[in-house]
């Protein structure tokens, strides 16, 4: 149900290679709207291809924001995302437009539209430095063990290949003695920060997989072996990154090709196995949304038919919202409302 009085935000998401893009402009154009990226790795430069970023002739039919803010080699963190999500919501919303957050990271959109509050702590570069290093001698599955034992509900959302969040949630109970879990689960049962309409795409399985694995060689056709030779030098350069530009999906899986350690279809399939398993984990992180409208896309229910539907709904739900506020103005104001 949606609060009177609170700005009104469109979240729609699902997984990599569903086809948020095509509908996000659709949606965006319909509903005089611009598009907040909730992507991770679409805020570095440079990353176009790896990470399906919008076109520059398709983000000339709708304006975007936080693409390309920063060089792959440039520390980000979700905190600093969430103030500058925030800061674009409240822009748009003076510009008298809709604010659209697009993507699939689920943490950046919990974030921005939760009273998210993050662990204040001053980690220790030496300690983290340790698990880092752990992390490489030993292998990121026995740090993602550990953190099982002392915070199985982060363990459990968390790949065990995903070093760096394996890595932050240690960092976070090592210091504070507390569980990231502890503090998300309290963010969901808080008050929202918006009036978000949540709206999500999906698609059959084996079609879904299908578009993945063709996205893939699409991707390899336009150039993203070149792609990550020309930016991998960012990561080389900066510590900081390492874990965060250089472990993106779509990236880190041909590196072993570019230095000359295994064959290019071992990489490849690799690469498609793991888009694969990088969907299904979305799509459990977001069926613990219960806000979330579904709407299934196919060949037969195309994208402007979806953004349509959506956009129906998002002007049915206006208008109830619009509804709500003018009721709960006092009488006494009343005569002046024109």
């Amino acid at each position: 149900m949606m609060t009177s009085g609170l700005p009104v935000v469109v979240a729609l998401v699902g997984p990599t290679g569903v086809g948020k893009t095509e509908v996000s402009l659709q949606l965006a154009e319909l509903l005089n709207a611009e598009i907040i990226s909730a992507d991770s790795m679409q805020i570095y430069r440079g990353m176009d291809i790896g990470t399906a970023k919008a076109t520059p002739e398709e983000r000339s039919r709708v304006t975007h924001h936080l693409i390309d803010i920063l060089d792959p080699g440039q520390s980000f963190s979700v905190a600093q995302y969430q103030q500058l999500a925030r800061e674009a919501i409240a822009s748009i919303n003076v510009r008298g437009k809709l604010p659209l957050l697009v993507g699939g990271s689920g943490l950046y959109l919990r974030a921005t539209l939760y009273p998210y509050q993050f662990t204040d702590f001053r980690g220790n570069s030496a300690f983290r430095l340790s698990l880092e290093e752990r992390a490489a001698r030993e292998g990121s599955a026995v740090l993602h063990a550990e953190l099982s034992r002392v915070d199985p509900l982060s363990a459990a959302k968390l790949h065990h290949n995903d070093a760096r969040r394996i890595i932050r949630a240690l960092e976070v109970y090592h210091y504070t003695g507390r569980c990231i879990s502890t503090q998300e689960e309290n963010t969901r049962n808080a008050n929202l920060a918006y009036n978000t309409l949540w709206y999500g795409l999906d698609r059959e399985r084996a079609e879904l997989y299908s578009r993945i694995d063709r996205r893939v060689e699409e991707m390899l056709a336009a150039g993203l072996l070149e792609e990550v030779s020309r930016v991998r030098k960012y990561w080389l350069q900066s510590e900081s990154s390492k874990s965060i530009a250089g472990q993106a999906l779509g990236y880190k899986e041909l590196l072993p090709y570019l230095d000359g350690m295994e064959p290019l279809d071992s990489a490849v399939d690799r690469l498609k196995r793991e888009s694969r398993r990088y969907a299904r984990r979305q799509l459990i992180w977001f069926r613990g949304e219960k806000r979330i409208e579904w709407f299934i896309l196919s060949e037969g229910n195309q994208a402007s038919e979806v953004a349509g539907m959506i956009a129906d709904r998002v002007r049915e739900s206006l208008m109830i919202t619009a509804s709500r506020i003018k009721e709960d103005i006092p009488q006494a104001d009343r005569q002046h409302d024109y």
